[in-house]
């Protein structure tokens, strides 16, 4: 039965479906009893492995978000009421040796889309996930909705484009869209080992010392998928209510760590407290500090990040665990 009987029967595609937040995000509106359709590019090794099969939609396209053909079809075919758009190049690293097609899959793929959801002209709530990164650096914290959205880096500016064209669309066509900056998210599921928290599990369950990238000072927000997933469709719920579509809404836990920080309280969700992190210090083009105020959407919205660092790590931690009973070894 469902727990969020707003979404029983609404017609939703999710770009990104395969992925990592698509995967939860996916699951979530299932349970809650939407239809979902799935846009997808890959079914790689940087998607997830939820083992639930109502992490899969019921629905898949496969496109390129470059491709505006595609994208058309998906929405004007299976006659979406509401989108999703969780697609993006989301790797600083990659945008760095690549910036083109980082440009090319987070910025023409947004109005790509947008522009399929203006021509169909019956989409009644589309959600935009950009990022913090959006905001570039600023000597003031925490981020606020208001502030500029000033990114340098290629992947920074790849998402503050995102925002904007959304809210081109938005004031210029109408479009029903809300714009979502988190920070950093994890959980379950994600199998791109080059992140923080899945790589530092990894090495922590095989007894291994975790290596940092960077010097470790670093201070972001870390926040849990299922809390993400949660304000997203909170949004989703909220966008009819006056003063809702055509704006930003941050999601944060509002509590900043820095990398080392929140290192070892992995480490310590592990039971390896005594595994001392190895710092390279090479990461380039990160900002030094990023953390984000969530007082506008439990103001407008009502949604409040509802689990604590220590569980939902503490759940993160199970799951890997089970996912190495699965197959045997992680890796």
């Amino acid at each position: 039965m469902s727990r969020r009987p707003f979404w029983s029967g609404k017609r939703v595609l999710v770009t990104g479906s395969a992925g990592f937040l698509g995967s939860w995000t996916v699951r979530t509106l299932r349970e809650s009893g939407a239809l979902v359709v799935g846009y997808v590019r890959d079914l790689n090794a940087y998607g997830n492995s939820l083992a639930n099969d109502l992490a899969k939609p019921n629905l898949v396209v496969h496109g390129r978000l470059e491709d505006p053909e595609s994208l058309r079809r998906a929405v004007n075919e299976y006659e979406v009421d509401t989108v999703f758009h969780l697609a993006a190049q989301p790797i600083v690293g990659t945008a760095l040796r690549d910036p083109v097609g980082t440009f090319e899959a987070n910025i023409r793929g947004t109005w790509n889309l947008l522009d399929a959801c203006r021509v169909y002209g019956k989409v009644e709530r589309i959600l935009v996930a950009s990022s913090d990164k959006s905001y570039g650096s600023s000597d003031v914290l925490p981020y606020t909705e208001d502030m500029p959205l000033v990114g340098r880096a290629p992947y920074d500016v790849s998402k503050s484009c995102t925002d904007l064209l959304a809210r081109s669309y938005f004031e210029t066509y109408d479009l029903p869209i809300c714009i979502t900056r988190a920070g950093n998210f994890f959980g379950g599921g994600d199998l791109n080992f080059n992140r923080l928290v899945p790589g530092t599990i990894r090495w922590a369950l095989r007894g291994e010392r975790p290596v940092l990238r960077s010097d470790g000072t670093m201070v972001r927000d870390y926040i849990y998928v299922r809390d993400v997933v949660a304000g997203y469709l909170a949004i989703g719920e909220a966008m009819h209510q006056p003063g809702v579509a055509g704006e930003a809404f941050n999601l944060s836990n509002e509590t900043p760590l820095s990398t080392m920080a929140f290192t070892n309280e992995i480490l310590r969700a592990c039971r390896r407290p005594d595994l001392e992190p190895v710092v390279l210090g090479e990461a380039r083009s990160e900002i030094d500090a990023q953390h984000l105020s969530a007082e506008k959407v439990r103001r407008i919205v009502g949604w409040t990040a509802r689990w604590s660092t220590a569980d939902a790590l503490a759940e993160t931690v199970a799951w890997y665990r089970n996912y190495i009973e699965r197959i045997g070894e992680i890796g």
